[in-house]
């Protein structure tokens, strides 16, 4: 996959940590830039937000239509059939973000990924098997859709992790939030669940927690 294109916002002059974001399918990056300025941060943070551009992807379970994906969606039953090499690309691409914030003098402990839905799925690809030790991982209205496969580093080991979902989604159900938090109890991780009376989408209150996550883990 070629490197990927994205939006990049800076809170303060010279960051010194950094928030790559993941939008969902159909999406871009332009999605979650209006988070920014509602996550309530102290006016002297210095956070470089990085909101990449998934590639346009063929995508089964429209047709074949092409679109922004971050990988191919076969079937949409509970257990998600999804195209995981196109996955892992997605995660070695984002991980050459990483790798760019760090050349800028960003350690990787001070980069959290996020991600929401298709998003999620590369934010836990990626964030339970960077070799170096991230800031977190932020889940939004997600599944795990690599728990059977994904290489977990040990430096990752206690990586902080923040689940969300909205118990009305009709896209990706509740039961999938569910069974991510489940699966990373089960492999020896400890992340937090929240959910909010919303479908497939954010609230404020839940960008509010996210701020909150950012200062606890970043500033």
């Amino acid at each position: 996959m070629q490197d990927l294109q994205y939006i990049a916002i800076e809170t303060g002059e010279n960051p010194t940590a950094a928030v790559i974001w993941l939008h969902g399918l159909g999406a871009s990056g332009h999605d979650f830039e209006p988070v920014v300025p509602e996550l309530g941060l102290p006016e002297d943070a210095a956070v470089r937000f990085i909101f990449p551009h998934a590639p346009n992807l063929p995508v089964t379970i429209n047709g074949g239509m092409s679109m922004p994906a971050w990988y191919d969606i076969k079937a949409m039953d509970i257990d998600r059939v999804v195209d995981t090499e196109q996955l892992r690309a997605s995660a070695d691409a984002v991980a050459r973000l990483v790798e760019r914030e760090k050349e800028k003098g960003v350690p990787a402990d001070r980069i959290i990924i996020a991600g929401f839905s298709q998003g999620g799925a590369v934010a836990y690809e990626l964030g339970l098997s960077y070799p170096e030790r991230l800031g977190g991982i932020l889940a939004l209205s997600t599944y795990f859709a690599t728990a059977k496969t994904v290489q977990c580093s040990e430096a990752n080991a206690d990586v902080p992790i923040s689940v969300y979902h909205g118990t009305f989604d009709p896209m990706v159900p509740e039961s999938l939030g569910v069974r991510s938090v489940e699966t990373l109890k089960e492999m020896g991780y400890d992340p937090s669940y929240q959910t909010f009376p919303m479908e497939h989408s954010v609230c404020l209150e839940e960008i509010q927690d996210i701020g909150r996550f950012i200062r606890r883990h970043l500033l």
